[in-house]
């Protein structure tokens, strides 16, 4: 159960969607729980509806944008069932830590960690810029897709998907690995690598660094 609730600007949501496939109980038969005590629902926030994906029937899935408040109500009516309390549990959670988040990110470490991130993004974009030309000299014809390749290869071994969402330690890790990809390119180029090797060999840089990391999170935590 990952990714219950989502983060926009500094308050914390989750939809009916996510209920329903939590709970295991029809996404219908929630709606008609959210229409009959819709009155209620109001009281704790707007009740707004977005579109999460596509029914049975091939059309637009509507759901219901639930605040944290809304959503607690919400699942205090549903019937207590294994899964039901084992999704309560989780929901509950996630809120917690999402608003504990949203507390840090505006701390004054949160802010310099960030600036901090993009002054070493900055350097590692540069070096990327070299590896572009690099891999054009090589015969690349999509060298300009290095950008993203890397971007996607330091958010996934950090566990971002957004940076502004990041927390304190997941930006210092993303500087971290992002200082290992510019120095392995940096590297690599001197040493006439061919481009595409030079990304397998910051992968698996920095698939080390994830074990590493990993097992310092576990004596730490």
């Amino acid at each position: 159960m990952n990714n219950l609730v989502s983060l926009n600007g500094n308050d914390v949501f989750t939809n009916s969607k996510v209920v329903s496939e939590g709970t295991g109980i029809r996404h219908d038969k929630l709606k008609e729980s959210i229409r009959k005590h819709e009155s209620k629902l109001k009281k704790l926030g707007k009740l707004s509806t977005s579109y999460g994906g596509e029914s049975t029937g091939g059309r637009r899935l509507e759901v219901y944008d639930l605040n944290e408040q809304q959503a607690t109500f919400l699942i205090t009516l549903l019937k207590n069932t294994d899964k039901v309390v084992d999704f309560k549990l989780e929901l509950v959670r996630q809120f917690y830590e999402m608003r504990r988040f949203i507390l840090e990110r505006q701390s004054s470490e949160w802010i310099a960690t960030r600036y901090q991130g993009k002054l070493t993004r900055k350097a590692e974009t540069d070096t990327i810029q070299k590896l572009v030309e690099y891999a054009k000299i090589q015969g690349s014809t999509h060298s300009d897709k290095l950008y993203i390749t890397y971007s996607k290869l330091a958010n996934s071994v950090t566990g971002i998907s957004k940076r502004d969402d990041a927390t304190i330690t997941q930006l210092n890790n993303l500087e971290l690995v992002e200082n290992i990809i510019l120095h392995v390119i940096d590297a690599e180029i001197l040493m006439d690598k061919h481009y595409k090797e030079i990304y397998q060999d910051c992968k698996k840089r920095l698939e080390t660094f994830k074990d590493i990391a990993y097992l310092t999170q576990q004596k730490t935590g």
